[in-house]
């Protein structure tokens, strides 16, 4: 069985990105395409050094959001997606480009949804003095961090975490869940086909 196409959507330092390279064999994809709406950041680089094709489409550069999501979707029929994986990507996706990808987009969202939404769902829970928090992923829809939860795993925060540290627990729970709940997507979507 061929491996689905995919393309990885983030606008920064690129560490999930990095992570789903290294275990695209054991999820089962084919991780094709990263797309950055930043030329600056960090996972371009780490695109290169795994021999990952890259575009950078920046939304700035668009007079509508309409025109910006047309020229991703083009790219993406070039290169044949199948599966849109967010990892770390800090724009909202319009309900139009959700609905070419119906359940095919995934996010990792730093918290327990539906608690802390939004770009910094550490901060916010760390801010908050909350005992617990956690790692999502989900389907994407047409809110911001509304979609179908797929998994969730919670990170105690010990009441002398610094937010450095409760950052790091987060991160090490994501780089495990994130591509355990890509694989039972998979799993569940060749079953339900056989």
């Amino acid at each position: 069985m061929t491996k689905p196409r995919v393309a990885v959507f983030a606008s920064g330092g690129g560490t999930n990105f990095e992570n789903l390279v290294r275990k695209q064999e054991e999820i089962g994809i084919d991780i094709v395409l990263l797309i950055s709406d930043y030329n600056e950041a960090y996972a371009i680089q780490r695109a290169i050094n795994h021999d990952v094709d890259y575009i950078v489409v920046e939304r700035e550069k668009y007079a509508t959001k309409a025109e910006f999501e047309s020229d991703i979707l083009s790219v993406m029929r070039m290169y044949n997606i199948e599966y849109i994986l967010l990892a770390g990507f800090m724009r909202i996706l319009s309900a139009d480009f959700v609905g070419r990808y119906p359940r095919k987009i995934i996010n990792i969202h730093p918290s327990l949804l539906p608690d802390f939404k939004g770009a910094d769902a550490i901060g916010d829970a760390f801010r908050a003095g909350v005992r617990e928090t956690g790692v999502t992923v989900h389907f994407v829809d047409a809110g911001i961090d509304t979609g179908e939860i797929i998994a969730q795993v919670p990170v105690d925060v010990a009441p002398e975490d610094t937010l450095e540290e409760l950052e790091n627990k987060v991160h090490s729970i994501e780089y495990q869940l994130y591509p355990q709940a890509v694989r039972m997507i998979l799993a569940k979507r060749q079953e339900d086909e056989q």
